[in-house]
């Protein structure tokens, strides 16, 4: 008979806090740990992990699968990746609370925030909610292979409260920013994991209007995070220019200690200086001594935007050449390009014809563009830039980029270390993710589906930092440690990312010496064939999720144990 509906047996146990690894079997009953140590009896499924690392699935803090819960049950690419809670909703963005008329205007803007396509939106979102928890009670009538939460967006929000004034991002009244702070209490209730929100220059609707919430005051902010504190829970994320003159964490700062919750924001850096992170981080260290919780949110790689004549950028989707032949099937668009003639127009063309377009000026940043390679490598000295290549064949960047882009069957992708890669290394990330006030994510997983690639970042930081850089390794048990439990004591989660008994029974076997990432590859697979970047690893010999696997050496086994977490989760007691 049975003791345990599985048992892994004589894995390296790295449990979630921090400590050395241990050799033991695992038990799990009914989706939770039921105990760990040695010689335990007999489960009525076995799996042999010796050899095989035994950690906690992780929890993905910053995605943006909002559209693809409510169409798709496997949420990929961060699922492939041993994520197994995900949320979602950062950034302010996302579909609810929503009135009919107000359905363009949100899908607009995910659009051109988080480069979710429209017509895959508005063929994909079924649109059965007007509040936050109706949208809420849609996921959870789903199943996933991954459980989910959300924030309350607060662009959806102010603009559900305020119409075409909150749209036009006019302040608000009293008036409004009472009625938002009761619908926050109301998401609350409902288990919104807090409320997310960007006062950032670069989120921008698909018909160029500013985020909603761009110019919300510090008092619209402010009652909000102190409807965090009255309730007694959520999380407040924010997206802020503190990196701008006359910008810095105080607000933050304000922000959290107003809440009396955890505040998580973006930190990077950018690939020229003036850097400004290291005064960050002594702000963030200041912060948390006076008692606020504030968490900076990091990459643990390059931020690194994907460029093809197959994808949404290149290098050259500025020019007239390229935009007369930028609608014709692959086939045909590739036969144009290697014509000669349009590729010396091309070349000759300006570089960018809307000088306020800055994107069109970031995608010829040839010093930080690469061939990524496959097995992808994501830190490359300049030698092998584009420009590096160019200067040895004696040809300009752009004739070197131009020619690799139309190679090959469907075109070759280049790969854009467009922030985080400052001196031309990720020397700058590691030391801003070795720092206890700092989390790893920002992976976007589910966002800019044909331009950015970077769900994979938790296999990245295994491999790259635990494992295969020459230096500034971190140590793994570490690592782990802030991909799972770190992540879910942030958003309230005491329920999982430690592998104790009582504990949830989200767990990865991985096999370390053979962890790989593969290259980007693109799909057509959202609604409408709509395209988008997906990544694959090998080295996960399974993933479970609610103590039943998921994946099995990358495959997908059919399962959805995956359900919406509302809110924040108490730790089993003893």
């Amino acid at each position: 008979m049975s003791d345990y509906d599985l048992v892994i047996r004589g894995g390296t146990l790295l449990d979630g806090t921090g400590n050395e690894g241990r050799v033991c079997d695992l038990a799990i009953s009914d989706g939770i740990v039921a105990a760990v140590g040695g010689n335990l009896g007999p489960g009525r499924e076995e799996i042999d992990a010796r050899g095989l690392l035994v950690t906690p699935g992780f929890v993905d803090v910053h995605t943006h699968y909002d559209g693809h819960v409510t169409w798709e049950n496997r949420l990929r690419p961060s699922s492939c990746h041993g994520v197994t809670t995900a949320i979602m909703g950062n950034c302010g963005v996302g579909f609810a609370p929503c009135r009919e008329a107000d359905h363009d205007t949100l899908i607009r803007l995910m659009d051109g925030v988080e480069d979710i396509p429209y017509p895959v939106l508005a063929e994909g979102l079924p649109w059965t909610w007007e509040s936050f928890p109706e949208y809420l009670d849609l996921i959870a009538s789903r199943e996933y292979d991954m459980d989910v939460g959300g924030y309350l967006p607060h662009a959806a929000l102010r603009v559900y409260v305020m119409g075409e004034r909150g749209a036009n991002r006019e302040p608000a009244t009293e008036e409004d920013i009472q009625r938002m702070c009761e619908l926050l209490e109301e998401a609350l209730d409902a288990g919104a994991m807090g409320i997310a929100t960007s006062r950032t220059l670069f989120h921008r609707s698909s018909d160029g209007k500013p985020i909603p919430t761009l110019e919300a005051s510090n008092e619209e902010l402010l009652a909000l995070a102190k409807t965090l504190r009255r309730k007694g829970k959520g999380v407040f994320q924010i997206v802020e220019d503190i990196h701008l003159p006359g910008k810095d964490v105080s607000v933050l700062r304000q922000l959290a200690e107003a809440a009396g919750r955890p505040l998580t924001f973006s930190i990077g850096t950018g690939n020229t200086g003036p850097h400004i992170w290291p005064q960050l981080l002594k702000d963030l260290e200041a912060a948390n001594a006076a008692g606020a919780t504030v968490k900076g949110q990091v990459m643990p790689r390059a931020i690194g935007m994907m460029l093809g004549v197959e994808l949404t950028l290149n290098p050259f989707y500025t020019t007239a050449g390229y935009r007369e032949v930028a609608d014709l099937p692959l086939a045909e668009r590739l036969q144009a390009l290697r014509d000669p003639a349009r590729r010396e127009r091309i070349l000759a063309e300006p570089m960018d014809p809307d000088p306020a377009l800055v994107l069109g000026r970031m995608v010829r940043d040839f010093d930080h563009m690469f061939l990524l390679g496959d097995p992808p490598n994501y830190e490359q000295p300049w030698e092998q830039s584009i420009a590096g290549r160019a200067q040895a064949r004696g040809v300009s960047p752009e004739e070197m980029a131009y020619d690799l882009m139309v190679e090959g069957e469907r075109g070759t992708v280049l790969y854009l270390a467009m922030a985080n890669y400052a001196d031309g290394s990720l020397d700058a990330v590691g030391e801003i993710l070795r720092h206890p006030d700092v989390l790893p994510g920002l992976g976007d997983g589910g966002a800019h589906a044909a331009t950015i690639c970077d769900g994979s970042y938790s296999t990245f930081a295994l491999t790259h930092w635990g494992r295969d850089r020459a230096e500034g390794k971190l140590p793994l048990p570490e690592l782990i440690h802030r991909l799972s439990r770190a992540t879910a004591l942030t958003m309230g989660l005491e329920d999982r990312g430690l592998l104790a008994p009582g504990y949830r029974a989200d767990i990865n076997l991985i096999d370390f010496d053979r962890l790989a990432l593969h290259a980007p590859e693109i799909t057509y697979d959202l609604p409408g064939q709509g395209r988008r970047l997906v990544q694959r690893a090998e080295g996960y010999v399974a993933t479970l999720v609610n103590g039943v696997a998921v994946y099995r050496e990358g495959e997908a086994t059919g399962a959805l144990p995956g359900r919406l977490v509302r809110g924040q989760q108490a730790a089993p007691t003893a």
